[in-house]
């Protein structure tokens, strides 16, 4: 039995019988079956459904939101958004797709030569809690297009999004098996990976997990992609725009409640300017409201789960213990809910959780750096690579450091790291491997299959 808890009031939600391992391969092998009919459906007829996935999507905006609320915590204007973006990612795909996969032509010594793009059957996606719509879907629409089918496994405070997910491909038409979910473990990952008719994985989650994952997908010869942790610096250059900056700042460390992978986490601050933005992203931290995700005026609802905060105070105590000094929150509020408060620790320097580990929660480190150089150094300094962002005035100068000075899989110059259809998404270092979206992101699943005519 998985029970699932409402973070913000510690009330049991509901509680789910968890899949016996007959169920689950039942389920693998019906997807396998749909897998063998969906790829000769023609890309006009999988466009036609993943667009009325998007509408099913826009239909119950309201009901989907709540539930993302009432399992993990977000604010309910944040599951709102959220809803919307994956409707917007199915119609993307659903329009680009064909184009995306058509044949290439290559001039070669044959008569004719050519590179197709051809699906790989069953895909496992392990999702994680923080985005429990959008993580799906950023799969699922480029994966269903591309003619391969997808088996979820969800985190386990989630299996209620889990199975609206699966209901919304359902409605949409879809054939019956195209998209499943299973109601397991973590524990029980390994055994689904390596079922015979499972042809690729896909996780998004934290950096153990993605070892974990490739670990064993490796050993069964079995394609990954891995979108792990982050802990995004945020580089504050001396000739930035202060108050854009700190407004800017604030805002990404506390989307989600700071419970995002490409959130802002390391503020690496030139010290000319140090005093003056320390001063302006505290007054925008502190103004942010947290309090019942329900609520239209809340900016932060809970953590997600009791353990997660206690964990994330635990770093925040240990920096402080360390040198760091807390200029804002730090403490557990009292109360029913998994509940931290924006905090903001400056002082912040090498060996502290702080430096080097990521703050899954909305808990801002702010480091000094003496200058530009030393601020490229520091953001460098970190075994994540997956998003940074630059404040600068200088538009030239923000372009060349973005494009050839900091290691990371995207990095946006004077606003705060977001995934987007369009762009491909993903990490280097412990933040993982291959992309998600745009173009390059329906090819990873697909088999480049090379045809030579004499």
């Amino acid at each position: 039995m998985i029970t699932s808890i409402n973070p913000a009031t510690n009330e049991q939600i509901h509680s789910y019988d968890e899949m016996t391992p007959d169920q689950v391969d039942q389920i693998i092998h019906e997807a396998d079956r749909a897998f063998h009919n969906w790829r000769k459906v023609p890309f006009p007829e999988r466009s036609r459904l993943m667009n009325q996935a998007a509408t099913i999507l826009r239909q119950n905006v309201t009901e989907y939101a709540r539930l993302m609320t009432l399992e993990m915590g977000k604010t309910l204007k944040e599951a709102r958004a959220e809803v919307e973006k994956c409707a917007w990612v199915c119609e993307y795909y659903a329009e680009n797709a064909e184009i995306f996969l058509q044949d290439e032509v290559i001039a070669t010594d044959a008569r004719h030569s050519f590179v197709t793009f051809q699906p790989l059957g069953v895909i496992l996606a392990v999702m994680p809690w923080n985005f429990p719509f959008w993580q799906v879907f950023r799969f699922a629409a480029p994966a269903l297009m591309a003619g391969n089918v997808g088996v979820l496994k969800h985190a386990s405070n989630v299996f209620g999004c889990a199975l609206a997910i699966e209901d919304v491909f359902r409605q949409a038409g879809f054939p019956e098996n195209v998209f499943r979910s299973v109601l397991i473990g973590s524990s029980r990952v390994n055994a689904v990976i390596e079922h015979p008719n499972v042809k690729a994985v896909t996780l998004t989650g934290s950096t153990p997990a993605g070892k974990a994952v490739a670990q064993k997908a490796g050993e069964c010869l079995k394609k990954t992609v891995l979108e792990l942790g982050g802990s995004d610096p945020y580089l504050i250059l001396e000739d930035a725009d202060l108050e854009h900056a700190a407004q800017t700042c604030a805002t990404s460390r506390l989307i989600n409640a700071g419970q995002s992978c490409i959130a802002a986490k390391r503020f690496i601050v030139v010290n000319a300017v140090r005093e003056r933005f320390t001063t302006l992203f505290v007054g925008e931290m502190r103004q942010r409201k947290m309090g019942d995700p329900f609520d239209e005026t809340v900016d932060l609802g809970p953590q997600a789960r009791a353990d997660l905060r206690d964990e994330l105070h635990q770093q925040v105590q240990q920096s402080i213990k360390l040198g760091a000094t807390c200029l804002l929150g730090g403490e557990i509020p009292p109360g029913k809910g998994a509940f931290y408060p924006p905090t903001v620790l400056t002082g912040v320097s090498k060996g502290m959780p702080a430096y080097d580990e990521e703050l899954f929660g909305p808990v801002a480190a702010i480091i000094p750096a003496k200058d530009e150089a030393e601020a490229i150094r520091i953001a460098n300094d970190s075994a994540f690579g997956l998003g940074a962002a630059i404040f600068t005035q200088d538009i030239e100068k923000g372009q060349r450091l973005a494009a050839e000075e900091i290691q990371a899989g995207c990095v946006f110059v004077n606003s705060f790291v977001k995934s987007d259809p369009r762009l491909p998404f993903g990490g280097v270092k412990a933040s993982g491997y291959g992309r998600e979206l745009a173009q390059f992101g329906i090819r990873e699943f697909v088999n480049i299959k090379t045809v030579w005519i004499k």
